[in-house]
């Protein structure tokens, strides 16, 4: 038997609502986390044509990159796509989760799908996100802080990249003295106590601080457990938006274009000027990605993909770069590919349908 929250729960594992940005609306948007699934049906925009298909479908769960609810509802009259389109999954017992920025800031998210549908290899971030690794640091008996630690490592503390148990331990003096009311593990009332203490420092994601918190709280000895947590300015390398690597074999421009239409399935590109270099190193940025733009060019990319540039845009590329925007839609296409099979791998007794809709608001001709 599944539920919301355990497929809400599986999606995070790899875009944590804290990663989001701060404009965003994510997570579950209409619905109830304690519902039963009955079928999960994924999409990149949740429509009023995607609402019949779940229902058509016998799935009572949609999971939507974008979100339907973006800015507030006033009213809910259907005079719009959104109101038809939420009113409809009210009426109808639809659930509707959104991940959106969530995963565009995974590591495997929006813009590792395009790094992969392109074949780039050596990637990493463009642009690393900042404040949200954490540190933690407590006192614990000497004797006791090895199980201490492990317990915090269990729960996901000290993992940087592709390490983990990652910690600092420093053995000093520590005193307290018990009063009236307290019942302390190490010595008596009244009395002043000095004790062989370890001081234990871990980074910590900040998705997973409450578990971590928890896990201290279970696992120490003392009544009242000294500790603190700071944000640490660090960005993290292994989260954040765009993504840059290199393509196995250079390409002029004209081949790369070639290329990346065919790799990406789009009819059109606007580019800036061509320079007339050789294509190696790749940006990629899917959605409105202008504000990646001096990144990329800071990455000593050949080219950066994205959506949604506007006229004085292009101007910014100055030579350095070409800029190619192959369209919103297509560049975000691959990303309802890589939910679902997420989804089948987590759940693989359970009903994983691909939408059949293209949901592509622009057409060309």
């Amino acid at each position: 038997m599944i539920h919301v929250k355990d497929v809400a729960q599986a999606i995070e594992e790899i875009a944590p609502l804290a990663y989001a940005e701060d404009f965003d609306n994510v997570g579950l948007l209409v619905g109830d986390y304690n519902e039963q699934v009955t079928g999960i049906l994924v999409t990149l925009d949740t429509t009023p044509e995607v609402v019949e298909e779940a229902i058509e479908k016998n799935c009572n769960l949609i999971v939507s990159f974008h979100p339907i609810i973006f800015s507030g509802l006033k009213k809910l009259n259907g005079k719009n796509y959104v109101e038809k389109a939420v009113m409809k999954a009210i009426k109808n017992g639809i659930n509707i989760y959104a991940t959106h920025t969530a995963l565009d800031n995974s590591r495997v998210g929006v813009n590792f799908k395009i790094s992969e549908q392109l074949k780039l290899f050596n990637t990493k971030i463009l642009i690393p996100k900042a404040n949200i690794i954490k540190q933690l640091i407590t006192y614990v008996p000497t004797e006791h802080a090895e199980v201490l630690k492990n317990a915090l490592y269990d729960a996901g503390a000290g993992r940087i990249g592709n390490y983990d148990s990652c910690g600092f331990s420093l053995e000093g003096k520590g005193n307290f003295r018990p009063m009236g009311g307290s019942n302390p593990f190490i010595g008596k009332v009244g009395e002043l106590v000095t004790e062989d203490e370890t001081r234990i420092e871990v980074v910590m994601p900040q998705h997973l601080e409450g578990a971590i918190i928890k896990a201290l709280y279970a696992n120490h000895l003392y009544e009242e457990i000294a500790y603190s947590t700071f944000t640490l300015n660090n960005q993290n390398p292994y989260i954040g938006i765009g993504m840059v690597g290199d393509l196995e074999e250079e390409m002029n421009e004209q081949d790369f274009f070639a290329y990346l239409k065919q790799e990406m399935n789009t009819p059109f590109i606007r580019h800036s000027k061509l320079l007339n270099k050789k294509i190696k190193k790749v940006a990629v940025l899917g959605g409105s990605g202008a504000f990646g733009i001096k990144n990329a060019i800071a990455a000593n990319a050949d080219v950066y993909i994205t959506a949604d540039l506007k006229y004085h845009d292009f101007f910014t590329a100055e030579n350095k770069l070409v800029l190619a925007d192959i369209g919103h839609f297509e560049s975000e296409q691959f990303t309802k590919n890589l939910i679902t099979s997420f989804l089948k791998e987590k759940f693989t007794n359970f009903v994983v349908f691909n939408s059949g809709i293209n949901t592509n608001p622009v057409n060309y001709c």
